[in-house]
């Protein structure tokens, strides 16, 4: 589904992020991207929604090269970043002006995100604090209903019992077509949700295997000392 062949990425004066770096990822799995700061993940999830170019090398989705940016594309992969800004509109107008991009997007199912996190249906935007603009923006994500969904550390912002309804919320989107990438460092918020996990450092892949695998791996044993 996605391809990542060769790329080369890096930021101006400044030692390329990624080399020559390529990577696979299925179909219809949760991943989660790990890392310390700065090893590129932002970056990755950039350049697999489009927004960002490689110097060398191609990004590909369902075989098409995201740099051409072909609505077809576009319109089946959604990334939800870090940080972001709403315009000062009701929720009601945001949907009417964004959701007709997404030929999937499903209102109700939309509100049904936002009762997840107790959100009311008839909110207006400019008046949300940075946790609650998450919360609506992540509801729009879902209901957009994109065969890819990028999340860059969804959780932070949010407070403990957000951080437990984001759990639910994610549960009630998934499907087996759906694949999802969450970048995160606050793995104990999504680690029951996360089927395969990738660990990179830059050009390096540490890590790239089904949650299943790992466990299997792990041992453990009461200490003595």
């Amino acid at each position: 589904m996605i391809e990542i062949e060769n790329i080369t990425f890096g930021y101006k004066k400044k030692k390329p992020i990624f080399s020559n770096f390529s990577l696979e990822l299925e179909q219809g799995k949760v991943y989660g991207l790990l890392g310390q700061n700065g090893t590129g993940k932002s970056t990755l999830l950039y350049s697999l929604s489009g927004l960002l170019f490689p110097q060398k090398g191609e990004v590909k989705y369902s075989g098409q090269a995201v740099s051409k940016r072909l609505p077809s594309v576009l319109q089946d992969v959604f990334i939800v970043p870090e940080e972001f800004e709403l315009p000062d509109i009701s929720i009601e107008k945001y949907v009417r002006i964004n959701s007709p991009f997404y030929p999937k997007f499903d209102k109700k199912m939309m509100y049904e995100y936002l009762k997840c996190f107790d959100m009311p249906t008839d909110i207006h935007l400019g008046a949300l604090s940075m946790g609650q603009k998450k919360k609506v923006f992540m509801s729009f994500a879902l209901a957009t209903n994109t065969s890819l969904l990028l999340m860059d550390e969804p959780t932070n912002g949010l407070d403990i019992p957000s951080k437990s309804q984001f759990r639910k919320f994610m549960a009630l989107g998934m499907t087996e077509e759906k694949t999802i990438i969450i970048s995160t460092h606050q793995v104990q918020d999504v680690d029951k949700m996360l089927e395969h996990i990738l660990i990179i450092n830059q050009n390096e892949i540490m890590l790239n295997q089904p949650v299943s695998e790992i466990t299997d791996k792990l041992s453990f044993r009461r200490s003595e000392d």
